[in-house]
């Protein structure tokens, strides 16, 4: 017998011993398991590779130092909080709003998402903008600046933080950045290194053991956070880097949307931060009452709802469909990346067909073509259930925006796509606000004008070309 022959069939092989692992073992939905069959059917070695890298699950129990929460008091208040939505002894300030009220339990009961209502909200959809608040307030701090993204440049807009971190480390405010590996993987040590040698404590989540070898590549950290002094919070879409300035020939104007928060909401996106610090670093934060002094000044209500491969529950998915169910006017949704699973596609399939007006704006160019393909083939089921669908014509569209019947909203890290809501680790802002809602409503309109309509017509003239991308990409959009 040939060594050819012993090979191929060792892989045949180990190709069937895996997709009975995926089958029977690994419990995947069908969806992923018939894309990763698929794989291994026509690129049997390659395709054993890229499930090692891309397929296996992450084991909760390792990732983050759960009794964090307890220390910081977070597991009491939730207990104390749930205690009181079931014996109807809540106090809600906007009455208007208990009708969401099981929208709050469940993200309390499932997510610990403690529910605020006493914040002050600012919205941003300009990059120049939210920047220029965000060096504003670096220039504040006095005793600590947390930051969190999912990608830092080190271009022009990375080296102006840079300096203001390295000049506050010098000033002796802590300060810590975080960064995810993959996302920020053109970083140069050189620029890390500048910061570390002024003081600034820079970690990379799920650096390789190996180096240019990560197996846990395919999880990524996609939170932007920032916190300064515990009583300022920044959260939502813009990353660190000269694109989101509008500064990128390919991509030109930059439409995002972000958050500043002051308020009760702040101490959550710090415990947030302090997870993911404490597993990414060996130096660890420790509990103390200085990195949650927030100030409320405010009446917004707030819940900071993580979700991640490490959750039991895709919390921000199931958010996003509580949300749509209980719409009785209007579902407004901007996404870059538009590729629901299932459970999404009924819910807004249902929402129209019950006479609510749903509305989606996607971007008109793509920065990840497999996923743009893949967007474009959803879109058309919506279509033809009656959905408004809206192409963005004026630069890129990044925003991760839903508003309902301008009375909640929801603006933070997770597309619409399974890659947020699986693989990924992600952060939303749940907004309830009725004055707040009516001013996103108010910021997709002006969108509106920049936008092109997709009819029925326009997507049936759709080429072979893009409808063969389009059916391929959808096959494997459970594994994008």
């Amino acid at each position: 017998m040939s060594f050819l022959s012993v090979f191929f069939g060792f892989i045949l092989f180990f190709n069937i011993a895996l997709a009975l692992a995926i089958i029977f073992l690994e419990r995947k939905d069908p969806s992923s398991t018939w894309a990763w069959l698929m794989v291994l059917l026509f690129i049997p070695i390659a395709g054993f590779i890229l499930y090692l890298i891309f397929g296996k699950r992450l084991s909760s129990q390792r990732i983050f130092t759960w009794d964090t929460k307890s220390k910081l008091g977070v597991k009491r208040a939730v207990q104390q909080q749930l205690r009181a939505i079931e014996e109807n002894n809540f106090d809600f300030k906007h009455k208007e709003l208990v009708e969401y009220k099981d929208l709050y339990y469940l993200h309390l009961r499932n997510n610990d998402a403690l529910f605020t209502q006493d914040n002050s909200v600012k919205i941003y959809t300009d990059g120049e903008k939210k920047f220029n608040a965000l060096l504003e307030d670096l220039e504040k701090a006095e005793d600590h600046i947390h930051l969190l993204y999912y990608i830092i440049r080190h271009d022009q807009l990375g080296k102006r933080i840079a300096d203001v971190l390295i000049k506050k480390a010098g000033q002796g405010v802590e300060v810590r950045a975080l960064y995810d590996d993959m996302g920020s993987r053109g970083i140069s040590k050189k620029f890390l290194n500048r910061m570390r040698k002024a003081g600034v404590q820079v970690e990379s989540f799920f650096p390789p053991k190996i180096p240019k070898v990560n197996l846990k590549i395919n999880y990524r950290n996609h939170r932007k956070l920032a916190i300064i002094d515990g009583t300022v919070g920044y959260i939502g879409g813009f990353n660190i880097g000269d694109e989101y300035l509008g500064h990128n020939k390919k991509f030109g104007y930059w439409r995002d949307t972000h958050l500043r928060i002051s308020g009760d909401a702040v101490p959550n996106m710090q415990t947030r931060f302090i997870l993911d610090w404490n597993q990414a670093s060996r130096n660890d934060i420790m509990y103390e009452d200085r990195y949650f002094e927030a100030e409320s000044d405010g009446d917004v209500g707030v819940q900071i709802v993580s979700s991640g491969p490490d959750s039991d529950w895709e919390q921000i998915k199931n958010g996003y469909i509580k949300m749509i169910m209980t719409a009785k006017e209007y579902v407004y949704i901007q996404t870059p990346y538009f590729i629901p699973d299932e459970s999404l596609r009924d819910a807004l399939r249902i929402a129209v067909l019950s006479g609510v007006d749903v509305k989606i704006m996607i971007p008109n160019k793509p920065d990840h073509p497999f996923v743009y393909w893949a967007t474009l083939s959803y879109i058309g089921d919506l279509l033809n259930a009656g959905a408004v669908v809206y192409i963005y014509q004026h630069g890129f569209l990044h925003a991760k925006t839903i508003v309902v019947d301008g009375k909640i909203a929801s603006v933070g890290t997770a597309n619409i796509d399974v890659r947020s809501f699986r693989l990924n680790f992600e952060v939303n802002a749940f907004l309830y606000d009725k004055g707040l809602a009516e001013r996103l409503v108010e910021a997709f309109h002006d969108d509106v004008a920049h936008s092109t309509i997709m009819t029925k017509k326009l997507y049936a003239k759709r080429s072979l070309g893009i409808r063969f991308k389009e059916s391929v990409s959808r096959l494997l959009s459970p594994i994008l």
